[in-house]
């Protein structure tokens, strides 16, 4: 990916998630988390947070953007963006990186910040050993 081609994606997706975060239903943590997620069609499926009294019930923005795109049909990514209220970047949590690897290893991820800062990485570069049937 060009750098241009990235800033476009980036622009592109970190919009959607930044004016998405209000969405998140997280009472108990109070962290909220936005994901815009992009298919390799140049549709964009959002995902917020969605928390729960029982912890376990408890849903991240990355699965909830993907598992609605998939329930569409789709299951060619090309990008996921993080975005926190937060000025350090929080990277998926192990459930998600599992989730996310089961349709593209190689995803790209952007880990965004309050600022608007970001880091660029792979999925395989943070998620070295995924479990597989």
């Amino acid at each position: 990916m060009n750098k241009k081609k990235e800033k476009e994606i980036f622009d592109k997706l970190y919009k959607t998630a930044k004016e998405n975060i209000h969405n998140s239903y997280s009472p108990y943590s109070k962290f909220k988390v936005s994901a815009a997620l992009l298919a390799n069609d140049g549709t964009i499926y959002t995902g917020i947070n969605v928390e729960n009294s029982s912890y376990g019930l408890t849903m991240c923005a990355e699965r909830v953007a993907i598992f609605k795109a998939v329930s569409e049909g789709k299951k060619n990514f090309e990008a996921i963006l993080l975005y926190t209220e937060n000025e350090s970047f929080i990277p998926p949590c192990g459930a998600c990186r599992q989730v996310m690897t089961e349709f593209d290893p190689d995803l790209t991820i952007f880990l965004t910040n309050v600022y608007g800062e970001y880091k660029k990485m792979k999925l395989s570069d943070i998620f070295k050993w995924n479990f597989s049937l």
